[in-house]
């Protein structure tokens, strides 16, 4: 595969499925110990990709759940976190100012932090009452924060006695690595094509729903606007037809995620109506990757990982048809801001 290191992907996805034998051991401890709720505290993009695993807590359980952006809980405060709170914070480089600065909030607060970092020797991962690093860098870091997330809430899960399949899931989830690596190659060729369109195109409308929909977002602001400055529309697949329907054009790039969860039909109502406005619709399905020994109901919880494995094939191509380094910034910890 192009400009890919196939055994470093393998082992660090690995790492991030082992992670979860430790993650499960401190949750199940927490949640006897009485922990009352869980805030996924994060920091721009690695906060948007723990949505999946908020959203699975949500719909398994009462034990309450939710995404807030550091920032925004900075600003505003939040009553239920306290000493009886799990606040998870998500930092690749774990020198993020915001992940830093609401890890000191929520410990201020009494709240246990577990941070997930990518480097240890860095002040997120030190200051943590717990800290689990992952060696990982951009072009792996979203399998691998999806993978850790989900572990964890399945082991909360579990713990609350809303879920028994984590052992059958965990099994499940070590033999995905290499089976990730091969969709990958399967997808290498559509991979060019799929770059080749978002070359052509100045502006992308980008939507998905349910546990896709973060990283329609993801994709759209950090990689796309971020990495390449290709502007974008990341919607809901739910809003789409409140609004971002009246953009669509002949020629307007509609990028389509579609997972195995519940919320597929909701992305199916889009995919149906707008290639008839737009010939410059893509899909990106997992349904149709090859993942044997993979049950259906652990393909619909990864249905995040996969469409994040077949982008990253997609940023690769992309950057070299630009001639645009995806680690080239103008103002991203570049100026003070």
């Amino acid at each position: 595969m192009f400009n890919f290191d196939e055994p470093r992907f393998v082992t660090i996805q690995s790492n991030a499925v082992e992670a979860g034998v430790a993650l499960r051991e401190l949750v199940t401890a927490l949640v006897r110990d009485g922990a009352q709720n869980l805030y996924f505290l994060g920091a721009g993009g690695a906060g948007v990709l723990m949505e999946p695993a908020a959203q699975l807590v949500q719909r398994l359980s009462t034990f309450p759940a939710q995404v807030v952006q550091a920032a925004e809980i900075l600003a505003t405060d939040a009553v239920p976190l306290g000493s009886h709170s799990i606040v998870v914070i998500p930092s690749l480089s774990g020198t993020t100012r915001e992940a830093l600065d609401v890890l000191r909030f929520a410990k201020s607060k009494g709240a246990t932090v577990i941070t997930l970092t990518g480097h240890e020797d860095t002040p997120v991962a030190q200051e943590a009452d717990h800290n689990f690093t992952v060696f990982a860098e951009d072009d792996t870091s979203s399998e691998s924060f999806y993978l850790q997330s989900l572990l964890l809430v399945l082991a909360l899960l579990e713990a609350t006695g809303d879920y028994q399949h984590y052992d059958r899931v965990a099994a499940e989830l070590r033999t995905l690595p290499r089976l990730l690596l091969e969709a990958k190659r399967a997808y290498e060729p559509t991979s060019v094509e799929f770059a080749t369109h978002i070359q052509a195109h100045d502006f992308h409308i980008i939507s998905g729903a349910g546990s896709t929909w973060p990283e329609a977002w993801y994709y759209g602001t950090c990689i796309l606007e971020e990495m390449q400055w290709i502007k974008t529309r990341p919607i809901h697949a739910a809003d789409f037809f409140h609004g971002t329907l009246e953009l669509l054009e002949e020629n307007t790039s509609l990028l389509l995620f579609k997972g195995e969860d519940a919320s597929r039909a909701i992305v199916e109502r889009v995919e149906a109506w707008a290639p008839d406005i737009s010939r410059s619709v893509r899909t990106i399905d997992t349904a149709e990757v090859n993942l044997p020994g993979i049950s259906a109901d652990v393909r619909a919880l990864i249905s995040p990982v996969v469409i994040s494995t077949l982008l990253e094939r997609v940023s690769a191509h992309l950057e070299e048809l630009t001639q645009h380094p995806l680690t080239t910034r103008r103002y991203y910890r570049q100026v003070a801001y």
